[in-house]
């Protein structure tokens, strides 16, 4: 919603003063299709042949993610800090035996549906099943399993980020895009230099818009469109680190209401529940 808002703000600013102040439109209407064609066309094609497939697919599923609301938000890192709660608390009760069938087969188990909009989230529920599986078999140490989820951590960024960096890369592209649309316009008003001044002067005209959409859709769509896929990539790994402090801090001996606590300060503070959120939600879901 956001970004059409903040299109519509841009596109009507721009247009509405060329015709304030008495700009004709019309020649800009005109040439548009044409310019659009050339460099839409050859952004799309740059894009498609410095993108391996993988990416190319990603990179749709974040576009289309840019004009959705965050899923990041209060209540759901409430039911992620919820769910880490009352499996802690199960194996500090129970021992960390009790939660294997929890972990091995966590669509069957009532912690993880107790939590519907964390629990069908299957890179969360595999990144906190696949560290418990670790925890349960005692093999590795506290250290050993922090380096490896840094690792995978930085894994996931990475690939996360690869569509926005593409993005980013189309909208550096863009205004030497249009300036081939201008010279190519050039050229052909040079084949027409016998027309009359008005004329000439139209198809100049015509030639600067490609230009000036070059430069428009660079800073206008494609610049804040890997800027907003970038911060939703920041927020996926925000979640991943919040599960990685609480499952350490539980490692290193605290208890579960102290570690989930751990993982709470990591959040970013605009969707970080406080401390009395967070003990009434868990104590409302017991």
């Amino acid at each position: 919603m956001f970004v059409l808002i903040g299109w519509t703000i841009a596109l009507g600013c721009i247009f509405g003063v060329f015709v304030a102040h008495g700009g004709n439109i019309v020649i800009v209407l005109n040439a548009l299709p044409f310019e659009m064609a050339t460099i839409g066309g050859a952004a799309l094609g740059a894009f498609i042949a410095n993108n391996q497939p993988k990416v190319l697919k990603a990179s749709v599923r974040s576009i289309a993610g840019c004009f959705k609301s965050s899923k990041y938000s209060k209540t759901r890192y409430l039911e992620l800090m919820a769910l880490l709660y009352d499996i802690l608390q199960k194996a500090r009760k129970e021992g960390l035996i009790a939660i294997e069938n929890d972990v091995e087969a966590p669509a069957e188990s009532a912690l993880f549906q107790r939590y519907p909009t964390v629990g069908n989230d299957q890179q969360v529920v595999e990144f906190i099943t696949d560290y418990l599986r670790m925890m349960v078999s005692g093999n590795l140490n506290a250290h050993e399993i922090e380096s490896l989820m840094d690792s995978e951590i930085e894994t996931h960024h990475a690939e996360a980020h690869a569509p926005a960096a593409a993005m980013s890369r189309v909208a550096g592209g863009l205004p030497a895009f249009g300036i081939v649309a201008a010279v190519l316009g050039v050229v052909n008003t040079m084949s027409a230099v016998g027309q009359p001044p008005a004329i000439l002067g139209a198809m100049i005209g015509s030639a600067l818009v490609g230009t000036f959409l070059g430069i428009l859709l660079s800073y206008t769509i494609a610049e804040p469109l890997a800027g907003l896929m970038e911060q939703k990539v920041d927020e996926g790994t925000k979640e991943l680190q919040c599960i990685k402090t609480t499952l350490l801090a539980s490692m290193q001996g605290y208890a579960p209401q102290v570690a989930v606590e751990f993982g709470r300060k990591v959040l970013y503070s605009t969707e970080r529940p406080t401390f009395t959120e967070l003990e009434n939600h868990v104590k409302g879901r017991k």
